[in-house]
């Protein structure tokens, strides 16, 4: 066999032998009662169980890992925010949701928030460039109205160019009409 075969293969056996091997009974040890850190499908971020303050819950260890930022569970899943069509403004729950964002940032000095501005298909290509970048903007001035400052905030368009969803339907183009929260740490 190829080596292009062997490596699925072999990831195939651990999951296997893996879910074998969780199906035991036993007394699990300190180590196996950890949750460890969940990673996301973002390079970069990593849901890690955190307390109130937002520090790695109580026999957790952080790992020293430069440029990644541990987001709570409740955020992890929730990095996008929404737009109408030919919109750069969103609702009350999109308001609140970069309202818990702020918060998580607020005593993260060096956590740094980049805001990708995207759109739907619909549209000139420089239309579209333009009202992704006013959509990042709209989404960073409510940023900066809960209290980050504005050099912890980037942004970009990609316009129409990064669908999040393929396809003309109205579902796949409500999907791509968006402003992504991608994180970073220095």
């Amino acid at each position: 066999m190829g080596n292009a075969v062997r490596l699925p293969l072999a990831l195939l056996l651990l999951v296997a032998l893996a879910a074998c091997s969780s199906n035991r009974a036993k007394t699990p040890d300190a180590a196996e009662t950890m949750t460890p850190p969940v990673a996301t499908s973002e390079p970069g971020v990593v849901a890690t169980p955190l307390d109130a303050d937002g520090v790695v819950g109580a026999g957790m260890a952080a790992e020293p890992n430069e440029g990644v930022v541990n987001l709570p569970p409740e955020l992890v899943d929730r990095r996008v925010i929404y737009f109408s069509y030919d919109s750069d403004t969103f609702g009350p729950a999109e308001i609140e949701l970069v309202a818990a964002h702020a918060r998580f940032m607020a005593n993260r000095t060096g956590v740094r928030l980049r805001l990708e501005g995207h759109t739907d298909e619909r549209g000139a290509r420089e239309y579209n460039i333009g009202l992704g970048e006013r959509r990042a903007q709209a989404v960073r001035r409510a940023f900066s109205l809960n209290g980050i400052a504005d050099t912890r905030l980037a942004t970009v368009s990609y316009g129409e160019e990064q669908p999040a969803a393929m396809g003309s339907d109205e579902a796949s183009l409500k999907l791509n009409r968006r402003v992504e929260l991608v994180y970073a740490a220095q």
